[in-house]
């Protein structure tokens, strides 16, 4: 049980890796706080958990608005006491635009959901973190954040910000007892191409070539292992860094 007694509140967790998450993390012993803005999936994924025994709550989550992610963790504390992990995994995708398709408004969305969420819920839980002095923060970044051809311009702006973010947090908090992680996962198998509405032609055609040089998609199970494994004391001398994840896609 290598997360006891942990109160863990996992973003975007009604689906995909973020359920995969919510389960295993269920299995290990912690409370988990399923959160997801498709309220009836998340209520799902918790009764799903409970029904194996496991302790789990859903709130319902629009993580691009900050009255939803004080909502969140407010409601969390009130269910469990505190917060012990936060796992920030919701993300949507852009449409692989070049800079020069972009439009403000996919701008705008993509950033508060990928990037300034992971902001404000970090920002949320911190004071929790440092009254105690231990805290772990996972944030599921993007092979996109690492390099330049793995989604459009947006998404990848968006994860390159993640990064930066991540490695910035870890630094700053790293005397307090408190770590920060990034996951770069390459191809999995989610549904975050529902995100995905209108596919630009020269973009994808761009990108195409890459996409040739994957190795194979991962399952949500594979990322969550590694997600659990950043999350638990296992992983104590690991923070301010970003663990690819991907079947050696990126290796090339």
């Amino acid at each position: 049980m290598r997360l006891q007694d942990k109160v863990a509140v996992i973003t975007g967790a009604a689906s995909g890796m973020g359920k995969a998450m919510a389960i295993l993390f269920a299995k290990e012993g912690a409370k988990v706080v399923v959160s997801d803005i498709h309220e009836e999936a998340a209520g799902q994924t918790a009764a799903e958990i409970k029904a194996a025994g496991g302790t789990a709550i859903a709130v319902k989550t629009n993580v691009a608005v900050e009255a939803d992610i004080q909502h969140l963790i407010d409601h969390t504390v009130t269910e469990f006491g505190t917060v012990d992990i936060l796992v920030n995994n919701a993300g949507i995708m852009d449409n692989f635009e070049p800079a020069g398709d972009i439009q403000d408004e996919s701008w705008e969305r993509i950033f508060a959901v990928n990037t300034t969420s992971v902001m404000r819920a970090t920002r949320k839980v911190l004071p929790i973190f440092l009254e105690k002095k231990k805290g772990v923060i996972v944030n599921v970044a993007s092979a996109g954040g690492l390099y330049g051809a793995r989604a459009g311009a947006i998404y990848t702006a968006s994860k390159h910000a993640v990064v930066g973010f991540t490695k910035n947090t870890g630094f700053m908090y790293a005397k307090e007892g408190i770590r920060c992680n990034a996951i770069a996962p390459g191809g999995v198998e989610t549904n975050i191409g529902s995100s995905m509405t209108r596919i630009n032609e020269f973009g994808m055609g761009r990108i195409q070539a890459g996409l040739a040089l994957n190795p194979r998609n991962g399952k949500p199970e594979e990322i969550a292992r590694l997600a659990l494994f950043l999350a638990s004391d296992e992983a104590s001398f690991i923070n301010g860094t970003v663990v690819t994840a991907d079947a050696a896609w990126t290796a090339y």
